[in-house]
Parts: C-alpha cells; sequence; structure tokens
C-alpha cells in the first residue's frame, strides 16, 4: 500500500517526527537511499524495493538495490577486509566494539522507534530489541580477553596438546523482518570479536533499520582506520540471498526465515562444504498443568502470544491445558484477550500493547488459517477476524496490517494439520490433555523445536519437563514464556527449527576456524597409542 502521491508520505502518519528520525539517522529520502554498503555505498542499479509502515501503509522510503556485480564486489571486499581484520589481537577488537556499542547505544531510542515505523513493534519492543544488541555486544567485549581452547595433557613425552581458535572468515547474515536489527547483533557482535567480517542481507521489507544501524557500525570502524567492508550490506530479495549462500568465499551462513527457504539454504551450503547457523521455524507450546499458579500462566501466555502481534519465531502457537481447569482457565484468558484488544493502536503512541501484522501476506496467511481452523473442526473462542475501521483508536490506522488476536480450541491436536504448521500470527490453539506424559508427547508432536513452556509448582513434573524425557525444545521454561529469551543462553532450536545457535553460551566457537595443535619439543620421534616405527 502507497500514499496516493506514490512517493514516500510526508504527512505526519504518526505521532512521530519521521522526518527528523530520518534526518537523525541518516536516511534521505529525497532519492532512492543505497542499500549497497562495502567500504562504500554504491548505487549503479535501478532497481528498488519499497519500505512501507505497516500501521498505516505509508511509504517510508525507496531503497536501490545491488546488481550481481555489486554483490561480487561486496563479497571480494568483505574477504579483503576480513584479512586485516584477522592480524588484529582480539582484545583490541574489543576496543572497537566498545566503541560501536556505545554509537549504537547513543541512536537505541531512534533505532528502536524506526523499527515500530517499519516492522510494527510497539515501542517497548523496539527499543527493547535494540538493547538485545547492546546486550551481546557486551558478552562478546568479555569474550575478547577469553576467546581460546584447551591445554590438553599428551601421553607422548614431551609434547604439548592444545586447541587454537582462529578467525574463521567471512560469515553471511541472513536475517527475517520480525527481527530487523538484533539478529545482525547477535552475529556480527561475536563475528567480529572472533576476528571475521560480516556480509549483512536484511528482509526486504525492513532495509531502513539495516542501513542506519550499518551507518552507525561503520562510522565507527572508519574512525579507527578499519575498513567499513568489515559491515557490509547488500539490501535486496532472494537472488541477492542465493548468490551470497553459493559464494565459496563466504564462510559460513547464518540464516533465519521459513523452514522451507531454510532448507533449501542448507543444502547449497552442504554442497560446498559450507558451515550454517539455521533458525528456522518455531510453532512453541505453552502446557498448563492444574497445580499452577494460574494468574502467573495466563499473563505470561498472553505476554508470548501477542508480543510483537504474534510475529516472534518464539510466539506461543499451541496450549495445553489439563483437563480439570479447561474451562475454567480458557475463560480467564479470553478476557485476558478482550482486555488487551482494547489496547491495539499504533505502535508508537504509548499504552499500545498489540500492533500491527507486518504485511498483507501476513494478513492473508492469518485468515487462510482461520478458515482452516473452522474446516478441521475448531472453535474460534476469540478474535478470527480483521479490525474492522469502526474499531480503529486512531484514524491514521486506516491502510494498515490489523487483526484481532485469536484464541482457537480443539478436542485434541489430531487430524488437525494447521496445528502443525507455523503461522505467524497471533492465533492461539487450545487442546486439553490429561497428564504430563500426554502433555510432553503433544509439545513434541512437531516438526519444530524451538521454545516451550510448562506451568506447575510440582518440582518433579519440572525436572522430568527439562529431562530426557521431557521437551525436545531447544529452549525450555517452567513458569516463565516461550518468547523473551535472555541473550546469556545460546538461542535456537532442533529439529526441523534448524539446530542453529546464537548469542550467548559457547555460541561464539561457531565462528572461529579450529585446530587441534601438537607440539613435539624433544628430540625423538613420539606415537601415540603405543605405536612404534623403527
Amino acid at each position: 500500500m502507497v500514499n496516493n502521491a506514490g512517493t514516500p508520505t510526508t504527512m505526519q502518519s504518526t505521532s512521530v517526527d519521521v522526518a527528523a528520525l530520518f534526518r537523525r539517522l541518516g536516511l534521505n529520502t529525497e532519492q532512492a537511499i543505497s542499500g549497497t554498503y562495502n567500504g562504500q555505498w554504491l548505487a549503479t542499479s535501478d532497481s528498488t524495493i519499497e519500505s512501507f509502515n505497516p500501521s498505516t501503509g505509508d511509504l517510508l522510503a525507496r531503497v536501490s538495490v545491488p546488481s550481481a556485480q555489486d554483490v561480487e564486489a561486496t563479497i571480494a571486499a568483505a574477504k579483503s577486509a576480513q584479512r586485516e581484520l584477522r592480524k588484529m589481537p582480539a582484545p583490541q577488537r574489543g576496543h572497537i566494539l566498545r566503541d560501536i556499542r556505545t554509537a549504537l547505544a547513543e541512536h537505541v531510542d531512534d533505532l528502536g522507534m524506526l523499527i515500530t515505523l517499519e516492522m510494527g513493534k510497539i515501542k517497548a519492543e523496539g527499543r527493547g530489541e535494540v538493547v538485545e544488541f547492546l546486550d551481546v555486544a557486551d558478552i562478546a567485549l568479555g569474550l575478547s580477553r577469553q576467546i581460546g581452547g584447551v591445554v590438553l595433557p599428551s601421553e607422548r613425552n614431551k609434547h604439548f596438546m592444545g586447541e587454537v581458535a582462529n578467525p574463521l572468515g567471512v560469515v553471511g547474515v541472513i536475517s527475517a523482518f520480525n527481527f530487523p536489527i538484533a539478529v545482525f547483533g547477535w552475529n556480527f557482535s561475536l563475528a567480529f570479536i572472533c576476528g571475521n567480517a560480516s556480509i549483512w542481507k536484511p528482509a526486504e521489507t525492513t532495509p531502513l533499520c539495516a542501513i542506519a544501524t550499518t551507518r552507525i557500525i561503520t562510522s565507527v570502524l572508519e574512525k579507527h582506520n578499519l575498513p567499513g567492508a568489515l559491515c557490509s550490506l547488500l539490501v535486496g530479495g532472494g537472488a541477492v540471498g542465493a548468490q551470497l549462500v553459493a559464494d565459496p568465499r563466504v564462510d559460513l551462513i547464518s540464516f533465519t526465515g521459513s523452514e522451507a527457504r531454510g532448507k533449501d539454504v542448507g543444502v547449497e551450503c552442504a554442497k560446498l562444504f559450507k558451515q550454517t547457523i539455521l533458525e528456522l521455524g518455531g510453532n512453541n507450546a505453552g502446557i498448563v498443568m492444574a497445580d499452577a499458579n494460574l494468574q502467573l500462566a495466563c499473563r505470561n501466555i498472553v505476554f508470548s502470544a501477542l508480543g510483537t502481534c504474534g510475529q516472534r519465531c518464539t510466539s506461543n502457537r499451541r496450549l495445553f491445558v489439563q483437563r480439570s481447569i479447561l474451562d475454567t482457565f480458557t475463560s480467564s484468558l479470553v478476557s485476558a484477550y478482550e482486555s488487551a484488544s482494547k489496547r491495539i493502536g499504533l505502535p508508537d503512541k504509548e499504552g499500545t500493547l498489540v500492533g500491527p501484522l507486518h504485511s498483507q501476506n501476513s494478513v492473508n496467511a492469518y485468515l487462510e488459517a482461520i478458515e482452516a481452523v473452522k474446516a478441521q473442526g475448531g472453535k474460534v473462542l476469540f478474535g478470527g477476524r480483521v479490525l474492522e475501521e469502526s474499531e480503529y483508536t486512531d484514524k491514521r490506522m486506516k491502510g494498515g496490517n490489523w487483526i484481532l488476536p485469536t484464541i482457537c480450541q480443539f478436542d485434541s491436536d489430531k487430524d488437525v494439520a494447521i496445528m502443525k504448521k507455523e503461522t505467524f500470527a497471533p492465533i492461539l490453539y487450545v487442546v486439553p490433555f490429561d497428564t504430563l506424559d500426554e502433555a510432553i508427547e503433544l509439545n513434541n508432536g512437531v516438526e519444530q523445536g524451538l521454545s516451550s513452556v510448562l506451568y506447575t509448582q510440582d518440582i518433579s513434573s519440572m525436572f522430568q519437563w527439562i529431562g530426557a524425557e521431557g521437551s525436545d525444545c531447544g529452549i525450555i521454561n517452567v513458569n516463565g514464556s516461550t518468547s523473551g529469551a535472555e541473550v546469556g543462553g545460546r538461542f535456537g532450536g532442533n529439529k526441523s527449527t534448524g539446530w542453529g545457535r546464537e548469542s550467548g553460551g559457547e555460541a561464539w566457537k561457531q565462528y572461529c576456524r579450529w585446530a587441534s595443535v601438537t607440539i613435539n619439543w624433544s628430540n625423538e620421534v613420539g606415537l601415540a597409542q603405543g605405536v612404534t616405527f623403527d
């Protein structure tokens, strides 16, 4: 959707002074903004994409996309830049990353608001996403003086053994629209501190977030006399991403997106024996036991199901409720949805809890899922439709992607295909169960395995849930929520979610070229396993 003029809007489509925000972030919308950076901003292609405000439908800007030759040149520039960075000791890289973090922190509110305008997150979530980048940068700063392997005892006399972590090379980061800054931040922070160059291919629908972030980072790199190509940018569609994936000079691909596209990426990378970090579908579940703190459970579920309008990879999509409390708990949940739905509105406004879906395609997927629910025997307990114009809390919402959060109920998940599929929208499927063993089987009964949560006050249930016979997800919670993970732990999922891990823990090790080293400092030939060769 575009405004009538077909040009970036100059009207005050939100309560934000968009023009002033763009000026502070270096975004000049008088002409197409360059979406290609490899040490310099390129605008060699006549092809452009458009960025829209999902709350209003207004055109925010046009962005020029790279040609195949631009992509080739950018990969070459990143490869060359990495050869310079790998010579620098990790503690020195830490000093530079500290300055990058400081520069980003100075723009935290502006970047957060840009996420709100371009992606559709409410203000608190937009700002929180940028803070997530800062938090992972803090982790990377600590790593700058800790990166390394272990010293190992050798069975051979006067031999030294150990593991050495060296820079990997060039990291390609293909990110999704729902976290238009944070996912790159996770990857860039760890990749940079480990001595690598990054090439960012953001989602086509959130190019401005990527451009603004790249401008801030590269300005710091250049002040330190480092090549800006260490943080290269390629805004474009699938062809750009495919070229990045297929190039053997890119040593690792971190891909966040759909399972279908992730499979393609995985196959292409496997052909080149290229490393991957895949963050794909979620389809996350919550389990509510009768002994749970039901008020706590309800509040957590509302956040995890409605946060980012149900467009987080960790959003709660399936909910299994113990049969003895099904009616009572479902009634409380519907009441909570009714209250939350009164706070649907422009995401830049204070007090808004639920913003828009990101695109009209998302609205279409939402409506298709509702029809599938009805066809497969489900009942819509709340929502299930687009928001009517008479329900808008602001006239500027006209043209946006507005729907009602939805609760659906099934008697079981057997033969309910829609529950096995992730729909990127705030639709929660409720199903009763009788025993914890049954609920765990339901939780594990989908192809995806990202996040999960159990609500209980029984310690035996808690430890069963996190153990070998419990949830098979990469993220397991008790009395929390499926979404909102902290950065200190490794983030990622199992099964068709892709097995990738990012952010905290030992995720940094994926950005290194590892070697087991042995040094013989004797004057004798030393052979292991008791072998002699005389």
